[in-house]
């Protein structure tokens, strides 16, 4: 057990480039690899599996992280799609964070489109 000891702090001492030599070197004189395996499925198996659906997010929430230089035209947009007021689209867009939540993925799309148009950063998440 001592010598495996010796051993493992000798590799502890290895440079990365020294490492990658003994790994080659070990690669040749076993020949083996070190590369990791890879499962093959045996014929039909794939179909015997059950295929696990991902759900696609349906709804998104409209962010705004920054309004960017042109204040005045995010506000338009904001009040455009929101329907607020002056006062409460300035403040919305002043506060950022979620202006619209649970927004079909067309519509929310068109909405960051607008916002980035108008000079804002948005995003959907």
């Amino acid at each position: 057990m001592a010598d495996i000891q010796k051993f493992i702090d000798e590799i502890k001492g290895m440079t990365v480039l020294e490492l990658n030599q003994l790994v080659k070197a070990l690669e040749e004189e076993f020949g083996v690899s070190a590369a990791a395996p890879v499962a093959v499925a045996a014929p039909g198996a794939a179909a015997a599996a059950p295929v696990e659906e991902v759900e696609e997010k349906t709804e998104f929430n409209v962010v705004l992280k920054d309004f960017g230089a042109k204040k005045i035209d995010v506000i338009k947009v904001v009040r455009a799609f929101t329907g607020l007021g002056l006062v409460e689209a300035k403040k919305a867009v002043e506060e950022g964070g979620v202006l619209k939540e649970n927004v079909p993925k067309e519509e929310a799309e068109k909405i960051v489109a607008d916002l980035k148009a108008a000079g804002a950063n948005a995003v959907m998440e």
